[in-house]
């Protein structure tokens, strides 16, 4: 179904690409596939592709800016992955503790829940 309702914006051929958590629900190679076409439209087509994901990971990997919101859709950061995914910022927005780590094998940006905050257990501020 998300593959259908993907064809179907590419079908308009619009320079602005809208998607609403259109890689939930698709294996693993339907997901590369997905996140390659939408770079390939990106850098060969010039389409500007603004998506809402809760996969944090994915989202580092195909773009070159994120808005991170908060639940009352306040803004808590702007900027590249890099520098929009800190242990301070994700902690604020989905209370929990966070690690953040390099991806050896893309360079971008790959959290890590450790525990939700106030869980009892120790929490260290540095993670």
């Amino acid at each position: 179904m998300q593959r259908v309702l993907l064809a179907r914006a590419l079908a308009q051929e619009t320079p602005v690409l809208l998607l609403d958590e259109a890689s939930s629900h698709l294996d693993l190679d339907h997901r590369l596939e997905f996140k390659d076409l939408l770079l390939r439209l990106n850098r060969e087509q010039g389409t500007t592709v603004i998506q809402v994901s809760h996969d944090l990971d994915q989202a580092a990997e195909i773009s070159q800016r994120i808005l991170l919101l908060a639940d009352n859709g306040s803004s808590v950061a702007l900027g590249a992955p890099t520098e929009v995914y800190t242990s301070a910022n994700l902690r604020q927005v989905f209370r929990v503790e966070v690690k953040v780590e390099t991806n050896p094998y893309t360079g971008t940006p790959r959290t890590y829940p450790l525990r939700r905050c106030g869980s009892g257990l120790q929490e260290d501020a540095d993670q």
